[in-house]
């Protein structure tokens, strides 16, 4: 079986395809992210990414994707183990690169499930999706060569050109329940923020209210949420925004798994 990494660097459905969909991992913990967080959830996490943030959350899905095919009925069967949650939050990496989530949200759908799609809205799929998280990326996520977790800096550009997809963006807005999170490294990326929120309302036909908007702090340990959480929180309140904490690191720190 064909693993993960022998689609690094999905950019086409025929790039990505393959038996069923390159999976990182499949575990049941709680949501920690979102006007959701708390809600015990089974998390299906793809590999293969068409962008790459320095501060990836989910490094072996992106910059080094591991991980095994799966097709959608096993992936399915793992799900239905978890019989006390009906929320399924399908994540990556960027999951939506790859066709086999259609069916797998279809499926999810046609049995009664919740889905949460975590997605950094480059690409829109007319698909079941009951909540569209969408994690737009700002200038500060480009991985410049001082950032890059490998040194090399030669995503810099390529990220640069497709962080956003406006196009994508807004239809994904107006075809779901949206919410709009981003990740906040300091004060220097709320004008960013504002004015690509005023960029979506202005291509849309939903109303994107301001606590539809999240703002969530860096960091990927406690240690490095203990330097980010109160700034982002007191941005939040400054600017109307909703404050989403990172509730599987407070809870876990950086365990894989949660």
């Amino acid at each position: 079986m064909p693993v993960a990494s022998d689609v690094e660097e999905p950019t086409t459905d025929a790039e990505a395809a393959g038996e069923g969909l390159p999976i990182n991992e499949v575990f049941y913990s709680l949501q920690g992210e979102g006007t959701l967080a708390g809600v015990p959830s089974v998390f299906v996490r793809t590999s293969g990414c068409n962008l790459r943030c320095w501060f990836c959350d989910s490094y072996h899905t992106s910059w080094e994707p591991t991980g095994a095919w799966r097709d959608v009925d096993s992936i399915l069967e793992e799900v239905r183990s978890h019989e006390q949650a009906n929320h399924v939050v399908l994540t990556g990496g960027e999951p939506l690169i790859h066709e086999e989530s259609v069916e797998l949200l279809e499926r999810l759908d046609e049995e009664g499930y919740h889905a949460t799609v975590e997605t950094n809205g480059t690409i829109y799929r007319d698909v079941p999706i009951d909540l569209a998280s969408i994690s737009p990326k700002l200038t500060s996520s480009t991985p410049t060569p001082e950032r890059d977790p490998k040194g090399e800096g030669e995503w810099e550009e390529k990220h640069e050109q497709n962080r956003i997809d406006m196009d994508a963006l807004s239809q994904m807005v107006d075809a779901y329940e949206t919410q709009l999170k981003f990740v906040v490294t300091d004060e220097s990326d709320l004008p960013e923020i504002t004015d690509l929120v005023e960029r979506v309302r202005e291509a849309t036909v939903a109303t994107v209210a301001d606590d539809d908007v999240l703002l969530m702090p860096e960091g990927m340990t406690r240690e490095q949420l203990d330097g980010t959480r109160s700034e982002v929180a007191e941005l939040a309140m400054e600017y109307g925004y909703r404050y989403t904490p990172r509730l599987h690191v407070d809870l876990w720190n950086d365990a894989p798994g949660t």
